[in-house]
Parts: structure tokens; C-alpha cells; sequence
């Protein structure tokens, strides 16, 4: 089976773009990918278009990526339209992989697009409602956010402003993590106060304004422990990423000395457990068949990009990622071990709650920070001596864990 690899990479900035559509930010970030890999977009051999909102923003439901991509070029190839919730793009990354292993062609593009931010803040919210069972949508809220009971909600630490109930369930998974293991509201304070400072050195990041612990704990509240820094922000945003074989690299005339190796790529859905069951959390097992495939371990990761919609969500995966023991990421986030410099710098493009999180394009935006770090090309953010890099990406939410999670490593 032929090694696959990563050519060029390319993506918008994220953030709040009234007059900016899917197509033009599609078509942004695509040309910026295949001029990254000197490829003309007529080599392409397949592509995967990832989304997870513009039918419910837009009432564009259906052929999505072949609308967005026929202008510039991308047309009588297979084109095939991704949805996976928030995992959507690391989805159709996995399945361009797949596509070249088959050897159904040389060259692929994967990308993600997303359009979510309006004034009209009911539609807006309303777009993560169809992340669950929306058959008893308002039971599985209930049932998650409860996840929390026990840990007392100090009074004022509710917004009384509109924000999407994916929060509360965050708050309820952190409210779990705070009564399993002792984790403190500064603990995850830290880790929103290391993104903030990462993003800060990323010109494509949505915030970049600094932020230490204390600003982070007297920010806004959401609900319980979560501040406003700590939440990853509405976003539009698209990235791209060009894929090709081996044998497409010599064909392609390409410069195998920027071309990133795709040492693993998982996707998994989830499954039935009790929630204090982390050790079977669906990433915690795909990271396990990612280290098995790759033929590495967590000890041998240089940099990661991890999904933290909010700051608990960081802890969560830097334990499901082996980095740390379950219990361990919020007192590893406080010492700074995960910062730029620390034991295993988590990211250091400033994260979803910095960066920004277009939840169709998250995925492949995590690429295109790894991909950087790699290459040694992200300046004051630079990861030093990066060699094999790990993202995760989760997806929607289905009993106590994300419905899909994937977990990519990429290496030189």
C-alpha cells in the first residue's frame, strides 16, 4: 500500500465575515493550497468537500462542494460531500486518504468550508440543535448537562445572554471531571489563557489578544466553570489540503522536502459506557489504533492540535491522547506543560477557542497548523524540532461522548 502525503496546505483567516461567502472563502483557500503544493487544479484526481451548517444557515442542503468548486475549475472528477458535525473535515481528510490508498488516483483535495455567523442569532444558535438525537433532544441535554450534579454553581456564573447548549453540556462534562479528579475552574482558566497567548503569534486566528489566568476567570460567564474565553467562538472560516501518493510526488515533479508524511488517520464512532468509563472514550481508543498504525506512541509526539470547543475539552483529550494520566490534564495545563516550550506544546495555533471554530473546516484547519509546525514555517509559534505531530477532532454528541472522533498523525 503506497504512502500518502501531504503537498500543499492553505486556509482563510477565521472569524466573523458578513460579506464573505462559502464559495469565495472555498475558493481562497483551495487556490492557496495548490499554489502551496505547485499543483494546477486540472491534476486533481478527487475531491472531498466537508460542511456541516450551510444547509441549515443557507438551504443549500445538497451538492454543496459541487457548487462550491466548479468556478475555479474542479469539475468531471468525483466530488464527494462530507458531513461528521464537527469532525466533518478531519472525516473527509480520512477519506481522501483512503481514496488515494485505493489507488484511485494520484492527487486529491480535501477541504472545509464553513458559513456561521449572522445577525440573525436565533439561526445562528440554533445550527448545533441537530448535533444529537433530535428525537429527544431536549432529554440528552438534560441527561448531559446533569452529568455535573454535585458540584455546586456559585451564583452570577450563568450568562443571561443567548449561547448555544452545547455549553452547558461542556459545563456538565466538566463538572464530572471536577468531581471525579479534583480539577479546579483555574485549571481549565489555564489552558484558554495558553491558547490565548498562542494565538496571539497566528495571523489567522479569529482572537489574538492575550490573556493570563485571571482575566479568564473574571471574563463573562457562560455557565459553570466555563468564561467566555474559555468557549470557542461562531466562525467562518475554510482550509484546504492537497494529498498525493509516492508515485504522484515523482509524477507531480513535486519538492519531497515539504511533502508531510500521513502516518496515521482514524476515524471512530461511539459507543455505550458509563460517562466515569474513560478509558473506553471513543478518542482514547482511536488514539490507540492511531499510535498502532503510525507505530508510535504519545511519547513520540513533537505538537498537537486537540478539539477544545471549550477548555475542558483540551483536558479531556490531552488524557485521552496518552499525554497525561486520566486525572492529570488540569494540573499539567497549570504548570505549562502544554504550552510553546513545554513537555508537549497543545495548540499552539491558539485552538478552537482562539483560532476559531468554522465547525466544517475545524478539521483540516488543524492540519494546516500541524503541516506548518512540521515544516518549521510557523514563526514565533514554531514548535522547535517538531517530527511527528497528532490531531483530534470530535463530532456531535451520542450518549456520553462524541458521535465521531478522529485522530491524524502526520510526521516528517
Amino acid at each position: 500500500m503506497q504512502d500518502i502525503y501531504v503537498v500543499g496546505v492553505g486556509m482563510t483567516p477565521f472569524g466573523k465575515f458578513r460579506d464573505k461567502t462559502i464559495k469565495a472563502m472555498t475558493g481562497e483557500a483551495v487556490a492557496a493550497a495548490l499554489s502551496d503544493a505547485g499543483v494546477s487544479a486540472d491534476r486533481i484526481d478527487g475531491a472531498f468537500f466537508s460542511n456541516a451548517v450551510q444547509g441549515h444557515m443557507e438551504g443549500q442542503h445538497m451538492i454543496r462542494g459541487e457548487i462550491a468548486l466548479r468556478e475555479m475549475g474542479i469539475q468531471g472528477i468525483p466530488v464527494v460531500n462530507v458531513e461528521n458535525a464537527c469532525a466533518s473535515a478531519s472525516t473527509g481528510f480520512k477519506l481522501a486518504v483512503d481514496f488515494l490508498k485505493a489507488g484511485n488516483g494520484d492527487c486529491c483535495l480535501a477541504i472545509g468550508a464553513e458559513k456561521m455567523y449572522s445577525d440573525d442569532r436565533a439561526l445562528m444558535f440554533s445550527a448545533f440543535d441537530s448535533g444529537w438525537d433530535v428525537s429527544n433532544g431536549d432529554e440528552v441535554a438534560q441527561r448531559l448537562a446533569d452529568l455535573g450534579t454535585g458540584v455546586e454553581e456559585p451564583e452570577g456564573s450563568k450568562s443571561p445572554k443567548p449561547y448555544s447548549v452545547f455549553m452547558d453540556v461542556y459545563a456538565g462534562f466538566a463538572r464530572l471531571h471536577m468531581k471525579t479528579f479534583g480539577t479546579t475552574q483555574e485549571q481549565f482558566a489555564a489552558v484558554a489563557a495558553k491558547n490565548h497567548a498562542h494565538s496571539a503569534h497566528n495571523p489567522l486566528a479569529q482572537y489574538r489578544d492575550a490573556m493570563s489566568v485571571d482575566q479568564v476567570l473574571a471574563a463573562p460567564p457562560i455557565t459553570y466553570p466555563l468564561t467566555l474565553p474559555m468557549c470557542a467562538p461562531i466562525s467562518d472560516g475554510a482550509a484546504a489540503a492537497v494529498l498525493c501518493t509516492g508515485e504522484g510526488l515523482k509524477r507531480l515533479g513535486l519538492d519531497p522536502a515539504r511533502a508531510i508524511k500521513v502516518k496515521a488517520a482514524i476515524l471512530r464512532s461511539g459507543t455505550d459506557r458509563p460517562p466515569e468509563d474513560y478509558k473506553n472514550h471513543l478518542t482514547r481508543l482511536a488514539a490507540h489504533q492511531a499510535y498502532e498504525q503510525a507505530g508510535l506512541g504519545p511519547e513520540d509526539m513533537s505538537v498537537a492540535e486537540v478539539h477544545d470547543a471549550t477548555a475542558v475539552g483540551e483536558v479531556i483529550q490531552i488524557e485521552n491522547l496518552g499525554f497525561v494520566e486520566f486525572g492529570e490534564g488540569g494540573p499539567a495545563s497549570l504548570r505549562g506543560d502544554t504550552k510553546i516550550g513545554g513537555r508537549i506544546p497543545v495548540n499552539p495555533s491558539g485552538g478552537l477557542e482562539s483560532k476559531g471554530h468554522p465547525v466544517g473546516a475545524t478539521g483540516i484547519g488543524q492540519v494546516f497548523e500541524l503541516v506548518t509546525q512540521l515544516r518549521g514555517e510557523a514563526g514565533a509559534r514554531q514548535v522547535e524540532g517538531a517530527q511527528n505531530a497528532i490531531a483530534e477532532n470530535g463530532g456531535g454528541l451520542h450518549g456520553v461522548e462524541e458521535a465521531a472522533a478522529c485522530v491524524t498523525i502526520l510526521g516528517r
